[in-house]
């Protein structure tokens, strides 16, 4: 299972290429939040198969919408 903290790519769906953090875990489904469209009171659940795993784990508490557009900030292109 993805650890919660994890960021991740989507592979497919609405949301590819998007980049998201982990937030939650559930049985075989994982909660992602990037904090603008997916909020982390309304996180998108996925199957961890349509997603790309990065090298990277976040240690702080990501528990606001705004720490987790921080966090994903530099992944993005635009």
């Amino acid at each position: 299972m993805i650890p919660v903290g994890t960021i991740v790519k989507a592979k497919s769906g609405r949301d590819k290429e998007g980049f998201f953090v982990v937030v939650k875990c559930e049985d075989k489904w994982v909660f992602i939040a990037d904090g603008k469209r997916r909020k982390v009171q309304n996180p998108k659940k996925k199957n961890p198969i349509h997603l790309a795993l990065t090298n990277t784990v976040l240690s702080d508490s990501m528990d606001t919408n705004r720490n987790i557009r921080k966090a994903l900030r530099d992944f993005r292109e635009d």
